[in-house]
């Protein structure tokens, strides 16, 4: 069963649960790159390009969680699959703002933007993949 719940209404622990975009990032970020051309325009094009390919990758990702593994999806073809019994550890960097999660597994380190909704994404890893502190 795929679901998409709200934080108010928690998922079981055994269904599976599709991440909603967020768009908050990469609109920053171009919206940033707009005052800062009258500064430097190549760093200003540098950001707007970054947040335009952070627009598309928000656009075009989706993250599953299943009940073994974090799933990402490109439209319906699975690319990468994490299951959780290889995790170590993972971290949301900030909490007030939540732009970047980190997760280690046994073998590789990751870092991936913040591009899903950043309350069910916080709740999905506390509760398949318990976090040490």
């Amino acid at each position: 069963m795929t679901t998409s719940p709200t934080a108010s209404t928690p998922p079981a622990i055994t269904d599976t649960v599709r991440l909603e975009p967020s768009y908050a990032i990469p609109i920053v970020l171009v919206l940033a790159a707009i005052p800062l051309w009258f500064v430097n325009a190549w760093m200003s094009g540098t950001i707007a390009l970054f947040g335009a390919f952070l627009l598309f990758q928000a656009a075009t990702l989706r993250l599953r969680f299943t009940p073994v593994a974090l799933e990402v999806y490109r439209g319906e073809q699975m690319i990468r699959c994490f299951p959780y019994q290889e995790w170590q550890n993972w971290r949301i960097f900030w909490l007030g703002i939540p732009i970047l999660l980190y997760f280690k597994e046994v073998k590789s380190i990751h870092f991936l933007p913040v591009l899903f909704d950043a309350k069910m994404l916080r709740i999905c890893l506390e509760q398949r993949c318990p976090r040490v502190e």
